[in-house]
């Protein structure tokens, strides 16, 4: 990165904060929040994430029918009025709504400039897609085969004097890394200073999760709306205020409202980048949701895995993050300590798996564990002669005794299957399951009408030399600039040592609860694995946690876990531990391998299960 033919340092040093905002979190988020982040307060940048690891395989569909898109078709959209509120408030756009294409969308973009009169620069970023590349060969049904780029690429198109700065995939992180390289004029040696614009990218990279999305603490920042005819219990109707209850911060003060009322529609967050790398996280004033402590921490825990969080541009130690509550709204980020990348970078690759089929079976009332067995069975032999190659069963006791509704009395047998024929997942399992209809159990009927099967897909995770991947920036005048690898470490890093953990709270009478009373948790994907970030907010809390939950205990309370890889990682800055679980989600989030195939709600499972806890954390 330090190589003359991509300067990395053209400008004196800035030290006036960078104000980075998100408006997109996935391909599919909230469509007016751009809008809404560039009038709702003073912004420098503004970015958009669209590539989770399943997007990759829908663009990957999409140029195959049209050699021309492959990009987030979306983003244009958003920009028919944001373009020009951008380019009048002096905010740069970045974002890797590129895709498979981003210099396609470049173009577009370049259009659509030109016919709404918005008097701006676009650059792009390529090199990341290797599906074509010479001499390498992923195999005939690899749809997509995309290196994860680092920001350095991005900071050199801003250098250059771009507007908007369109990519394909970097990592999340290099959406702000890239932008505070280019205004602090940062090297390529500036390692805590990129790791700590890293962890402030990998907070920002989920948008309304660091506002109060997703948040396990959820009902500490909403209220039930109450009518001016009385309360609405149960409606679903909640507002944006905050009570921070039992945060650990001591200030009980209210926070957050929500834009509109009854409803809870959080603030996407801005990052406040400093010179030395820390950063505050916040949000526009007025926008719902809250930024607190808590929200912070289940963001940064959020699809990691050890300590070592690698990337292209630095390898960041999440074991030296420190937050603290900078006032109302403010998360300060500081103390992030950074290592040379790896020398490999990851390559994501997608292709298509095969084909699958599921039919959901309501049982209802009475025998539900006998209704569950008849239906399987025949479900069985009617398959006999064509067995799909894989068929899984779940039964979800959804079902109450005595229940007033009767959905409430109704429990689900999920039949999942996936075989490479489509004709062994469509007409033989939906024609079995109609057939049975007047043959099965008492009550019988499926949530759906029973169809043919559907593609899946599945993501795999490879590596290549990052000095042999060719990271290209394409300035605004179409000069192409190469970007040099980042320098690696000369020998490979020691391992971390575990970090020393407090004493344990001495014994005293528990009460059976579940853990979420006093724990918080965040779970994601990556690839197969899954990750499951849990922690609490007060030093007892702690003490108690960090010695009760286990690896051998994480596997007792989830139980579909026990046969699997976990690993444990404990954080004590944070007060948190990390659990990875590998396989858990077979070929990843597209192969839908489980009910919850992001493993979205596995914390939350988790924090439902009862634990013996002191009483003196309750």
């Amino acid at each position: 990165m330090t190589d003359p033919s991509c300067p990395l340092r053209t400008r004196p040093l800035q030290t006036r904060p960078l104000r980075i905002g998100n408006a997109s979190g996935f391909y599919g988020d909230r469509f007016d929040a751009f809008r809404e982040m560039l009038t709702g307060g003073p912004l420098d940048v503004l970015t958009g994430d669209y590539l989770a690891e399943l997007t990759l395989l829908i663009l990957g569909r999409d140029r195959l029918k049209d050699p021309s898109r492959g990009y987030a078709k979306t983003f244009l959209g958003q920009l028919e009025e944001g373009l020009g509120l951008a380019a009048d408030r002096g905010v740069k756009i970045v974002t890797n709504a590129g895709g498979l294409n981003p210099a396609g969308l470049a173009e577009a973009i370049r259009a659509l400039a030109r016919r709404v009169g918005a008097d701006v620069r676009v650059a792009h970023v390529e090199g990341d897609d290797l599906l074509h590349e010479p001499g390498r060969d992923w195999g005939p049904e690899v749809l997509t085969a995309n290196a994860y780029l680092g920001g350095a690429g991005i900071a050199a198109c801003l250098r250059a004097g771009a507007d908007v700065v369109v990519t394909g995939r970097v990592t999340d992180a290099a959406l702000v890394t890239g932008p505070a390289a280019a205004h602090f004029g940062w090297l390529a040696e500036d390692l805590d200073r990129l790791a700590g614009a890293v962890v402030a990218g990998h907070v920002l990279e989920c948008g309304t999760q660091a506002t109060g999305g997703n948040y396990s603490f959820f009902t500490e920042h909403v209220t039930e709306h109450v009518s001016e005819h009385g309360a609405e219990r149960g409606s679903g109707h909640v507002t944006g205020r905050v009570a921070e209850r039992g945060s650990g911060h001591g200030t009980g003060r209210a926070t957050g409202r929500a834009t509109r009322e009854g409803v809870f529609r959080p603030g996407f967050p801005i990052a406040e980048i400093h010179p030395d790398g820390s950063a505050v996280i916040t949000k526009h004033p007025g926008t719902g949701g809250a930024v607190t402590v808590g929200t912070v921490t289940a963001q940064l825990l959020y699809e990691t895995g050890g300590p070592r969080y690698l990337g292209p541009d630095v390898t960041a130690r999440l074991d030296t993050v420190r937050l603290t509550d900078d006032g109302p709204d403010r998360v300060r980020i500081s103390g992030v300590r950074g290592e040379a990348p790896p020398s490999s970078l990851k390559v994501g690759l997608t292709r298509v798996g095969g084909w699958r089929n599921e039919v959901v079976f309501v049982l209802t009332g009475l025998d539900i564990e006998a209704k569950a067995r008849l239906a399987r069975a025949q479900m069985e032999d009617a398959l006999a002669k064509r067995r799909p190659a894989e068929v899984r069963w779940t039964l979800a006791r959804t079902d109450h005794a005595d229940a007033d509704v009767q959905e409430e009395a109704s429990a689900f047998l999920r039949m999942a299957v996936r075989d490479p024929d489509p004709e062994a997942v469509g007409r033989a399992v939906s024609g079995a399951a109609v057939e049975l209809a007047l043959a099965g159990y008492p009550g019988f009927h499926v949530t759906a009408p029973p169809g043919p099967g559907s593609p899946y897909g599945v993501f795999e995770a490879a590596s290549v030399d990052a000095y042999a991947v060719r990271h290209t920036a394409v300035l605004p005048d179409g000069t192409r600039l190469r970007v040099p690898a980042a320098p690696v470490a000369a020998e490979e890093p020691l391992p971390v040592e575990p970090p020393a953990l407090p004493a344990p709270l001495p014994p005293g009478p528990v009460r059976r609860a579940p853990l979420g009373l006093v724990a918080g948790a965040r779970s994601g994907d990556k690839g197969g694995s899954a990750n499951v970030g849990v922690w609490v907010r007060s030093d007892a809390a702690w003490r108690w946690l960090a010695h009760e939950l286990t690896g051998s205990r994480f596997r007792q309370l989830l139980p579909e876990v026990a046969r699997l890889p976990v690993a444990r990682y404990a954080y004590p800055g944070l007060r948190a531990l990390n659990f990875t679980v590998d396989g858990l989600l077979g070929a990843g989030v597209a192969s839908q391998a489980r009910f919850d195939p992001q493993a979205k709600a596995l914390g939350e499972w988790l924090r439902s299960r009862y634990v013996d806890i002191p009483e003196v954390l309750l």
